[in-house]
């Protein structure tokens, strides 16, 4: 395998694990410590990194990115075939997200100009790129937050925002049939649709076989090593015939030549916390680990989020089974997995007139009895000496809505120079606001914590371990089963639209 997906790998198995290092956290007046295990802050995988990063995303977008209008989420699927090449094909993925978000804007232009009499709008929207489904295969799609509306620069001074009503279904189609065919010629142009050499179409099979292999099978919903290599996965559930179900296409919901646009979903403005709520669950991680258990043969079953058409309400994997589908989730090295656009970008210059000011930052006041601000993630008890987990390495600090009937100003930006803001929040600080969970407060006495120190030599690592009784050697990893040699491996088979 790569090395970025081997690095993801055990990065993962070393994650909250004591005996690889920790925070120590001391309480002066009971004598309470606390060990704060360091996290690998992979972001492919980990639940609990993931879910770390999920939360900071999302308040960092609702608090410094996305202003206080209304917003739509617009969800492009795109074919199989194209699911596989744009994992690991970094520009073409920008070029077809630039396809898409061209068609979008063009889409909210058009509609205000005929609505408000706007000649030049600017539009915005954030972009997550989303490498995974419900069942853990590899499917490569966009979910973009879109402003609903556009900003008219009056006077080069003031930002007035025109929002806009919800969009029909024929506009919806308007736009994807768009996409369509600018996608059809840019694949044209790249040589994609001709008959060429699989291996210079594909150099992800020439370079790293296995892999392909593996992402080719995790598209398709198949296995592909082991004893039961070809086959489809195991679904459990109430079987039913899918083509005798009658689906109607959606409220604004559109298809066309492989692929899906969906945009049901909106934010009115100043809602901040339902906006939260949707910013989170875009920039969610793949794995649940409350929807994976374990039968008593050994098997897996993973618990899908919503039923599938066919009845299929879980899917049973055998172990390498899961690792199969794990390795092709993890997103290559310098592959940005969230986009920013129009006038949300970082080097528009009207960014900063319609973005949120953000909250005030709190200096640290150790003279007061202020904590220093460590990353944190979840708390957790029961051992002598309380352990909770860590998401940095020893580092402190850290619907449906119709379009309103007027327009309004963009709020002002406060007068001379603000002071200087830490670009995320603290760790502490992000705890308290997502689980209501306060990391610095004694358990015992409910004083406050302070940071003694980071603990990394293997030596001191163990000795505290064994003063407070707790495990100082991580958990021992069974031998990997040998994996075919690389020849063994042919490039996977062509896509068939």
């Amino acid at each position: 395998m790569p090395r970025f997906v081997e690095r993801e790998l055990r990065g993962y198995l070393a994650c909250g694990v004591l005996a690889h290092g920790f925070l120590r956290l001391h309480c002066d007046a009971c004598g309470c410590d606390r060990l704060v295990p360091f996290s690998c802050k992979g972001r492919g995988f980990c639940p609990s990194c993931g879910g770390r990063r999920m939360a900071d995303t999302a308040a960092h977008l609702v608090d410094r990115v996305l202003p206080e209008v209304s917003v739509r989420q617009w969800v492009l699927s795109l074919p199989f075939s194209l699911r596989y090449r744009l994992a690991y094909d970094a520009p073409l993925t920008s070029e077809v997200l630039r396809l898409f978000i061209r068609a979008l804007f063009a889409s909210l232009r058009r509609r205000a100009r005929a609505q408000w009499g706007v000649s030049r709008g600017f539009c915005g929207a954030v972009t997550f790129v989303q490498r995974f489904g419900s069942a853990l295969n590899l499917n490569l799609h966009f979910h973009t937050i879109a402003l609903d509306g556009v900003y008219e620069i009056r006077d080069g001074s003031v930002a007035r925002f025109h929002p806009l009503p919800p969009p029909d279904d024929e506009e919806v189609a308007r736009v994807v049939a768009r996409i369509a065919r600018h996608l059809e010629r840019l694949l044209a142009r790249k040589g994609f649709l001709s008959d060429a050499d699989p291996t210079e179409a594909d150099p992800l099979a020439e370079q790293e076989p296995l892999l392909a292999a593996l992402s080719a099978a995790s598209v398709r919903g198949r296995v592909a090593t082991g004893h039961r290599a070809g086959q489809r996965l195991r679904r459990l559930g109430d079987q039913v015939d899918p083509e005798a179900i009658e689906l109607g296409p959606g409220s604004r919901c559109a298809r066309a030549a492989g692929l899906s646009l969906h945009a049901n979903v909106a934010v009115p403005a100043r809602d901040r916390r339902r906006l939260e709520r949707l910013c989170r669950y875009v920039a969610r991680p793949p794995l649940a680990t409350e929807r994976l258990t374990r039968h008593g043969d050994g098997r897996l079953c993973y618990r899908l989020k919503q039923r599938w058409r066919d009845g299929t309400t879980h899917i049973l994997l055998e172990p390498l089974e899961l690792l199969e589908r794990l390795a092709p989730l993890v997103p290559p090295p310098r592959s940005h997995l969230v986009r920013y656009h129009g006038i949300l970008a970082p080097c528009a210059s009207w960014r900063d007139h319609v973005v949120p000011a953000g909250p005030r930052p709190v200096a640290a006041d150790n003279a007061a009895g202020q904590a220093p601000e460590v990353p944190y993630e979840r708390a957790g008890g029961g051992a002598p000496a309380e352990t909770i987990r860590v998401t940095g390495k020893a580092t402190p600090g850290h619907g449906k809505q119709a379009a309103t009937t007027a327009s309004f100003d963009a709020p002002a930006c406060p007068p001379g120079p603000t002071p200087p803001r830490p670009r995320r929040l603290p760790w502490a600080e992000l705890l308290q606001r997502v689980f209501d969970v306060d990391a610095f407060a004694c358990p015992r006495c409910g004083g406050r914590l302070r940071l003694l120190a980071a603990i990394e030599s293997p030596d001191a690592i163990r000795a505290i371990l064994d003063c407070l009784g707790l495990p100082s050697r991580a958990p021992p990893l069974a031998p990997a089963e040998r994996l075919p040699l690389e020849g063994d491996f042919e490039p996977p088979p062509a896509f068939e639209e």
